[in-house]
């Protein structure tokens, strides 16, 4: 694995989306702020731990879709989380030991676990960029992309559980096709998009829980999430609650209330 970003103080005083994250799907690399934030999270919404068990679900479900049926070998992970087994390159190199990721995201402590465990299978390579979505030249710049990627070939865009955290106002669909412009034709965008569509008082009691706390969340409706994948061609089915997307036939049902996330997957003309 390679990493080009130097160690940064970790801020233990306030929460941190991928901490808190990490905490409610039952991991341990998290802060008493980010325990806190969560438990209380899930008081006023105890279906959380299904919806976000069912958002990295989709990520494995997209992933390992594109390398098995669609023959890419290469993924592009904005705001990767904590590094919590199986991730990304796990799945994709389980279909194609010679896929290579390159993962991004702006918590030191993820940097600090991506270090130490992203490890790649001999065929194939894992990267990690210390960068934030917001600031899409700094990650298409990196030198890690050049020494990982070949951009004459597809590449897999996975945005996965953060554009709840990016707003109108960050120009996020903006940012969405600056991460894609550079990728060639065939590359493919997988998103999930947070949505207070399917429980609305209490999704939007999570969101103010989430404000409270510096991390503020604009959730979307399907048409606003569809949004992202305008000028694409979307996979069957098309958006749809994350658990919906080519779930299957074998998995255990999850009530549509449970679920606060449209994901979609769509191939770039």
């Amino acid at each position: 694995m390679t990493s080009h970003s130097g160690p940064r103080p970790v801020e233990t005083g306030e929460a941190h989306s991928a901490r808190v994250y990490d905490y409610i799907l039952g991991g341990k690399d998290y802060y008493d702020v980010d325990k806190q934030a969560g438990d209380a999270m899930v008081r006023e919404w105890p279906a959380l731990p299904v919806h976000m068990a069912e958002n990295r679900a989709f990520m494995h479900r997209a992933g390992r879709y594109l390398a098995r049926e669609k023959g890419v070998r290469q993924f592009l992970d904005i705001g990767t989380g904590l590094p919590t087994s199986p991730n990304l390159h796990e799945v994709v190199q389980g279909e194609a030991p010679e896929a290579r990721v390159v993962y991004v995201d702006n918590d030191p402590i993820v940097l600090t676990h991506a270090q130490a465990l992203l490890t790649s299978s001999p065929e194939g390579r894992t990267a990690y960029i210390d960068a934030d979505m917001r600031d899409p030249d700094a990650i298409l710049s990196d030198p890690a992309v050049e020494e990982t990627f070949d951009l004459s070939q597809p590449v897999g865009l996975m945005v996965i559980g953060i554009l709840h955290f990016i707003h109108t106002a960050d120009d996020d669909h903006g940012l969405v096709r600056r991460l894609l412009d550079p990728l060639p034709s065939g590359s493919y965008l997988a998103a999930t998009i947070g949505t207070a569509d399917f429980a609305p008082r209490e999704v939007g009691r999570v969101a103010e829980e989430y404000e409270r706390r510096g991390m503020p969340m604009q959730l979307r409706t399907r048409a606003e999430a569809s949004a992202f994948f305008d000028g694409m061609d979307l996979v069957d089915p098309g958006v749809v609650q994350a658990h919906k997307w080519n779930r299957l036939p074998d998995a255990d049902p999850v009530d549509d209330r449970d679920d606060a996330m449209y994901g979609g997957l769509a191939r770039k003309r």
